[in-house]
């Protein structure tokens, strides 16, 4: 039988294709895992709201785990969320979507470790481009959530991932996939998805570096494609 497992879940394109490339080996995951501030108004990573997040979860028809927590309590409160799943859902393994970050890979090995989980890093150590290639070519569609300023042009906000917009990555020098951290995205539609999400792009926040758009879900109709008007500035 399959092992049960979970994915750390920040709603952007390196955990979906960690995903996808594990639900078709697999099976569909037992759960997705999400930080949040500790206030709980926005995911740790990509300041999403969380109802972002329960609207992926929905249309991929899967459970969302959200913890809410602060730097200092991090470990141990996204621990105890594996542990939970473990002893309540039988989850075996938990996987991430670093792709060549060994601090970030020795944390997750340690914590699952701790919990006698394995630690599952799908996209270890692959090509860039590659990576890109196959999430664009599976029919994902993403799209940029934040970025840091110093880096890239706070007009790509907004924008879905395509040929254009890393083509614009590549002439800013930076990590084609964003593993230093020079953007964030989020996953509105694919082959995982019963529906695509159906954003709103409300004005731009600033913190710690970054600039973010303020993603909402708006009212669609059946069929109808995600909206991918630009941001506001604000």
């Amino acid at each position: 039988m399959r092992q049960p497992y979970a994915v750390s879940w920040s709603g952007g394109k390196d955990s979906m294709l960690s995903l996808w490339r594990l639900r078709r080996e697999r099976g569909a995951p037992a759960a997705l895992v999400t930080t949040l501030l500790d206030d709980g108004s926005r995911t740790r990573s990509h300041r999403l709201r969380p109802e972002v997040l329960r609207a992926q979860a929905a249309a991929m028809g899967l459970a969302v785990v959200e913890v809410a927590t602060g730097i200092a309590d991090y470990r141990r409160n996204f621990s105890a969320a594996l542990s939970q799943l473990r002893d309540a859902h039988g989850v075996a393994a938990v996987a991430f979507g670093d792709i060549d970050l060994e601090a970030h890979r020795s944390w997750c090995r340690d914590v699952c470790a701790g919990l006698a989980l394995d630690c599952l890093h799908p996209l270890w150590e692959e090509p860039r481009e590659a990576l890109l290639q196959e999430f664009l070519a599976a029919g994902f569609v993403t799209r940029i959530v934040a970025l840091q300023e110093d880096k890239l042009d706070a007009r790509l906000l907004g924008r879905r991932l395509d040929a254009d917009v890393i083509a614009e990555f590549r002439r800013a020098g930076i990590d084609l996939c964003g593993e230093a951290g020079e953007y964030h995205s989020v996953v509105v539609d694919g082959p995982c998805f019963a529906r695509p999400l159906a954003l709103q792009a409300g004005p731009l926040e600033r913190a710690d570096g970054y600039c973010f758009v303020d993603f909402s879900l708006e009212a669609a109709a059946p069929g109808d494609a995600a909206s991918e008007g630009p941001a506001t500035a604000g």
